[in-house]
């Protein structure tokens, strides 16, 4: 089992930037895929990026050029920078991991507002 923890959300003005930590413990050694989602009221949680073992990225369309996500392996901690945010980058946002037996673990969640 893998247990996540996310941490930096808050509130800021549009045009402004946050950057979103998750830290994962327990079975790390089974973590290949790092993620981040994010969800708002009434709607499906929708990908933000995403990022491989291998160091494969992939951003959702209405983040890149604005979103930048790493990820600290050694200490198994993925990092979501967010830049020039608007307000409809509003969100509960939360990390997500996949294993190589393609089991999902998902944090609890941190609130990201954007006023304008």
């Amino acid at each position: 089992q893998v247990m996540l923890v996310e941490s930096g959300g808050g509130q800021v003005q549009a045009g402004g930037s946050l950057r979103l930590s998750c830290g994962a413990s327990g079975d790390i050694r089974t973590i290949n895929v790092m993620a981040w989602y994010r969800q708002t009221p009434g709607k499906q949680r929708e990908l933000v990026a995403h990022i491989t073992t291998g160091g494969s990225i992939h951003y959702a369309d209405f983040v890149k050029g604005r979103f930048t996500i790493s990820r600290d392996g050694a200490k198994y901690k993925t990092y979501l920078e967010m830049n020039s945010l608007k307000p409809e980058d509003t969100a509960l946002y939360y990390c997500s991991t996949t294993t190589w037996a393609m089991r999902s673990y998902w944090g609890q969640g941190t609130q990201v507002t954007v006023s304008s």
